[in-house]
């Protein structure tokens, strides 16, 4: 997952309490004159390396997939983002200037002056780094939130599962996954998202659970809710729709086919029946055993085992992703 290897983002105290410490230790290792441009020379560099690290650790946003940008803007602003890594690149700049402005300001033969002038410089680069305080901690505290999406790869083949709750959905990932199904919770929902894996002719296809998402109509779903089911757009490549016409989940099988044609009309373009890329979507009854009383592409019951294959291939055969082979020339 592309913000899992995010370092966390120092804060201005701890970089100049490094900057500093690390001046000293090379003033010690020479006088006069000669240890106050060590000093500086040491200071600078150690503030401007590290301010320009924090910066280059975060990727391009244009360059990322949609998927995952558009579960950042939802998350933490990608242009508020932006903002920030351009005030820590500006203080990463500056700190360097001021290094290299009274290096050159030093005497040649005055120790004294040197020293009052190294201070200066130290003070200036500390009000350098108190104005860019509010801007790393937001880098961390942003960095805190993205680690913690569900590792979810844009290069696979994904099938979203949706569906009124209790109806069946996490049962039906667990049964066709494998059991070590990824769990973790986008940072705007307090329920967990549960991926697993099924593989079939050599392609691995994810199964994305996404409760707090999309088991409700769109209308009770927030802003960031509502973004980040957008950002469930650019990943999927077919829709299962669960629907349990026994209503035993709690919910009319009125409310459920209304919910579902919420969903299909977030995650299909009605308009191009022409587009061969877009989204496959069917409709699942599960708990058969129960009732059968409503049209479905396939018909299941995790409970008792039946049919539970045939609607896992039914909705790989959704996806239509075709596996990719090198050609020869």
């Amino acid at each position: 997952m592309i913000f899992e290897d995010l370092p966390t983002t120092p804060t201005s105290e701890e970089l100049l309490d490094k900057a500093f410490s690390r001046a000293a230790r090379a003033g010690r290792a020479k006088s006069g004159v000669e240890a106050q441009e060590s000093m500086l020379q040491t200071a600078s560099n150690v503030l401007s390396d590290n301010l320009e690290n924090v910066v280059t650790a975060w990727p391009d946003f244009d360059e990322v997939d949609p998927f995952y940008r558009e579960l950042a803007d939802a998350v933490v602003g990608v242009d508020e983002a932006r903002t920030h890594l351009s005030e820590v690149t500006w203080a990463s700049r500056k700190t360097k200037s001021l290094g290299r402005e009274y290096i050159g300001r030093l005497p040649r033969d005055d120790p004294d002056l040197a020293r009052k002038l190294r201070k200066q410089a130290f003070a200036r680069m500390g009000s350098v780094m108190d104005e860019v305080e509010d801007d790393l901690q937001f880098l961390n505290e942003a960095r805190d939130e993205l680690k913690t999406f569900p590792d979810i790869r844009p290069d696979e083949p994904a099938i979203v599962v949706a569906g009124y709750p209790n109806v069946g959905k996490s049962s039906f990932v667990n049964d066709v996954t494998n059991a070590r199904n990824e769990i973790a919770q986008y940072p705007f929902t307090t329920k967990a998202v549960r991926v697993g894996h099924v593989e079939r002719d050599h392609i691995r296809y994810q199964l994305v659970d996404t409760p707090g998402l999309l088991d409700r109509p769109a209308d009770e779903r927030n802003a960031i809710e509502e973004q980040a089911v957008s950002a469930l757009t650019h990943l999927a490549d077919a829709v299962l729709f669960m629907v349990d016409a026994s209503a035993t989940c709690g919910y009319p099988l009125e409310d459920q086919l209304a919910l579902r044609e919420d969903v299909r009309a977030t995650f299909v373009d009605t308009d191009d029946e022409s587009d061969e890329d877009g989204v496959g979507f069917l409709t699942v009854c599960n708990k058969s055993d129960l009732s059968t009383d409503v049209e479905a592409d396939a018909y299941m019951s995790v409970e008792t085992g039946e049919g539970v294959e045939d609607a896992l291939g039914a909705a790989i055969d959704a996806t239509g992703y075709e596996l990719e082979l090198p050609t020869r020339d």
